[in-house]
């Protein structure tokens, strides 16, 4: 279970006029009466400001997320994994999931596997059910993968091929997100971190083609989220925002600090009773002497050598951190503002397996985001 990964949104960063449309096509114009001019604040890019690049692989299958129980040993091991990018959008869906199946148990005791953000909320929606929880992981936040994540509400982020789709697991996703998504709106706030924020995509051309999902080939999870999961979208037309294109797309989106968000989830894993045991499992053999004996596996991309599953891949993502900017509120063209800094992304990299920087990927975002906020209107 050694591993360093972390969970981004997928997809490419643009900039300038070669900027496409980063949303699914949106049916409605501008509206022809002219609105006030948004006014946001230039991100101040320059490489002397980067302060830090995360680099891990995403838990990619084509087929999506797993959900299911299985025997071991006369132990049940439930699995929650194979996010891909979309980790912290439905880590309390799934987590639900996991936990309905374990109350088919009569025992109310589990052990989670895995402490990142998938982990953690599995032992939470466990510790609400009446569970006693003891997690069991070989990192431990700040250490985990899921700090490094990009963290916003991306419930589509390179989670399944639209060929592998099935009817049976669309309602399971579905379900999943549902429940995420009105979690998420229940934690917003300072002591977990989680924010609204104003998400802008710079377009050049309505008609121009739909965004495909840099991990996963599928249109931007098409048919898969509820309408209302893109709050107020508007199309603004030229002069109506500082983006250097001549249209732009405005929504709010959830934004996820992870260090807030995972220390203030193991404070309240600790708090309702839970145990928190810092151990490494290299096979299954490993965790059959375990007291518990429902197990529930968190362990992402781990999952692939702990469990033998061959449809795991790892889609290797960087992000590249600038020095923290107050006044940027709004995410747009790869960036997302943070406490910690102003994180640019995003690169997705399918079947690569190396942790070490790709000084080209880094270079391309970085000048994509000089090019696309160096040409925005100042305020």
């Amino acid at each position: 279970m050694h591993r360093r990964t972390f969970l981004t949104a997928g997809g490419r960063a643009v900039a300038g006029l070669a900027i496409t449309g980063c949303l699914p096509r949106i049916g409605t114009r501008p509206s022809p009466g002219r609105r006030r001019p948004v006014e946001l604040v230039p991100v101040d890019v320059s490489w002397d400001r980067i302060i830090r690049t995360t680099v891990g692989l995403r838990p990619h299958r084509d087929s999506g997320f797993v959900v299911r129980a299985d025997r071991i040993d006369g132990k049940t091991v439930i699995h929650n994994y194979g996010h891909g990018g979309a980790g912290y959008s439905l880590s309390w869906g799934t987590g639900m999931l996991a936990a309905e199946l374990a109350l088919a148990h009569s025992e109310r005791r589990a052990a989670v596997i895995g402490c990142g953000i998938v982990g953690l909320t599995t032992a939470r929606q466990l510790q609400r059910h009446g569970f006693d929880v003891t997690i069991y992981a070989a990192s431990l936040p700040p250490e985990t993968t899921s700090n490094m994540a990009w963290a916003a509400f991306t419930p589509v982020s390179g989670l399944v091929s639209a060929e592998r789709r099935t009817p049976e697991w669309d309602a399971q996703f579905r379900r999943a997100v549902d429940i995420a998504y009105r979690q998420h709106q229940l934690l917003a706030g300072a002591r977990y971190g989680v924010s609204w924020i104003d998400d802008y995509a710079p377009i050049a051309n309505l008609n121009g083609p739909r965004r495909r999902n840099a991990v996963s080939g599928d249109e931007a999870g098409t048919g898969l989220l509820a309408p209302e999961m893109t709050i107020g979208r508007t199309m603004l037309g030229p002069g109506e925002h500082p983006f250097p294109t001549p249209y732009a797309s405005h929504s709010s989106t959830l934004r996820f600090e992870p260090s807030i968000y995972l220390d203030a989830l193991m404070h309240d894993v600790l708090s309702f009773g839970g145990h928190i045991v810092v151990r490494t499992f290299d096979t299954p053999r490993d965790l059959m002497p375990l007291s518990e004996n429902i197990l529930v596996n968190c362990t992402g991309l781990g999952s692939k050598a702990l469990f033998g599953d061959d449809e795991l891949v790892p889609v290797k993502g960087q992000l590249t951190v600038l020095v923290p900017q107050p006044d940027v509120t709004y995410t747009a063209g790869g960036m997302m503002p943070r406490n910690d800094g102003i994180v640019l992304g995003h690169v997705a990299q399918r079947g690569v397996w190396s942790l070490d920087v790709d000084e080209a990927e880094r270079k391309r975002v970085v000048d994509a985001a000089i090019a696309l906020f160096g040409q925005m209107r100042a305020p």
